[in-house]
Order: C-alpha cells, then structure tokens, then sequence
C-alpha cells in the first residue's frame, strides 16, 4: 500500500450549488460563526459544541484539521454556498482505514440553512468521492437513534440501515443510547 500521507487529494471539489473544501488556517472565524448560530440544534448530538467555543478555537479546530489533511488522517470538509461564499455546514471522512479504503462520514449544518437540500447534496458529493475517486471499500455511518434528521439525511443520500445498537454508549447525559449504524452500498 501507498504510504498515506503521498496519496494526491484535491482540497475542493464543486457540487451544483456548493464548494466543497478542506478546512484550514482562516476558516475559524465563518466556522465559528456557523457553530454559534446553529449551537441550539448541534448541542443535543455532538460533543464538541457543548459550550460555545470562542473564535480562537474554532481557528485551531480548522489549522489541526488542516494539518490532520495533509497526513491523510482524516478530511474535515466545509461546505460553502457558491453564490455567497456562505458556511452552510460540514462534512468529511473519518475514521479512516487507508489500507481497507474505509471512511465514516460525518455532518453537521448551520441552521439557517436547514430544509434547503444544501448538506444532503455536500454529503452525497463526498460520499461519490470516496467511493470513485479514493476507491472506498466501505463508507458508513453512525448516528444517534434519537437524532432523526441526522438519520433522514442518510438515507436521502442513499445510505442503508445495516442495524441498531442497542444501549451502545452513553449519550451526552450519561444515559445509554441507541446507535443506527448505515452502510452506503458500493
């Protein structure tokens, strides 16, 4: 297998409404004020946004994720609105098993955006991408059972519910929580 970190990746790609790039140095102030403005409706599911993270934070998150980018570590991608240059969300492959060609996707989206098809369309481009130009073997998905816009959005993209997790870990209370695991069919 090629060492990871000499595999050429793009830093953006296009969809018809998006631009969808890596995440980097600069990128903290419109990631930071996505997350602040969607901090509500993040809050219940993800871990990492339990307090409002300051502008510097949010820089740091972007310049690692960058670094993480370049050793082939993992691929935080942001998605932009063409039109306006607009944070609309994020997206990218993690987890990821270069030697398998295994990713997990992760998502999230700013909540003036929602309902507009805007991070169902970034995630089906980087699942594409994966599955054409990174030769994926396997691209999945977890979500919290509970969390069913997370689960809605995965199956619009077209992923397929391979299972519950019963009691698998805790959630962000403490309490155990149900995990839907999703495959996309290769």
């Amino acid at each position: 297998m090629k060492e990871p970190v000499l595999i050429d990746l793009p830093e953006s790609f296009d969809t018809a409404r998006l631009q969808v790039r890596v995440a980097r140095a600069g990128d903290g102030a419109v990631h930071h004020e996505a997350v602040i403005e969607s901090l509500a409706e993040l809050r219940p599911w993800l871990g990492w946004c339990q307090e409002a993270p300051s502008l510097d934070e949010c820089e740091a998150v972007c310049r690692r994720a960058y670094a993480r980018f370049l050793l082939r570590e993992d691929i935080m991608l942001l998605l932009f609105l063409k039109r306006t240059g607009e944070l609309v969300g994020a997206s990218g492959l993690h987890d990821i098993d270069w030697g398998f060609r295994r990713f997990e996707v992760g998502y999230w989206g700013r909540t003036r955006f929602a309902g507009a098809g805007l991070v169902t369309e970034g995630v089906r481009a980087i699942v594409e991408f994966a599955r054409d130009e990174l030769a994926a073997r396997r691209i999945y998905l977890t979500t919290d059972a509970r969390n069913v816009r997370s689960w809605r959005l995965a199956e619009r993209v077209g992923f397929c519910r391979e299972g519950t997790l019963i009691g698998d870990r805790p959630d962000l209370r403490g309490e155990p929580r149900d995990t839907l695991v999703y495959g996309f069919p290769l």
